[in-house]
């Protein structure tokens, strides 16, 4: 194989709401923890062992502003996207590292109902319908010549 791939896609729960930071040039990054689990029962001891992992999920633009708008702590999400790996220099000036999903599509896998309720709660303000999948690069869909 002459090619190589970076193809990430999880299914987990929002760890924390979407944080949002914008820029000058009207461009916006959301960033949010997703947490995945998997659990065995332990040969030895006869006892179910679970073991949870957390990814720190990156979205741009209007998918951002769809995460934070619909998005809620504890919500289950689907993901596709790819691992990147960022270097920055903190606050002391030491080097760090953030491994991350920059993500391309996902779909949001709580049922409208579980957000209404669960956004009643957090909010006195009426409810749109959440959209339930969205592409992030998909073109606007457009009348096209087709009979059906």
């Amino acid at each position: 194989m002459a090619g190589t791939l970076n193809k990430v896609m999880l299914i987990g729960n929002l760890g924390d709401e979407v944080k949002m930071h914008y820029f000058d040039d009207k461009n916006c990054v959301g960033r949010f923890p997703i947490a995945t689990s998997e659990s065995y029962v332990s040969k030895q001891t006869n006892e179910r062992i679970t073991n949870t992992e957390w990814h720190n999920i990156v979205v741009r633009n209007k998918a951002a502003e769809i995460c934070e708008k619909y998005l809620s702590k504890g919500d289950k999400i689907y993901i596709e996207g790819r691992i990147k790996t960022r270097k920055w220099t903190d606050d002391k000036g030491m080097e760090r590292y953030s491994t991350e999903i920059q993500c391309d599509e996902f779909t949001f896998l709580t049922p409208k109902t579980d957000q209404q309720q669960s956004q009643k709660t957090n909010t006195p303000a009426s409810n749109p319908q959440s959209p339930q999948s969205a592409p992030i690069n998909e073109a606007p869909k457009g009348d096209d010549d087709l009979p059906f």
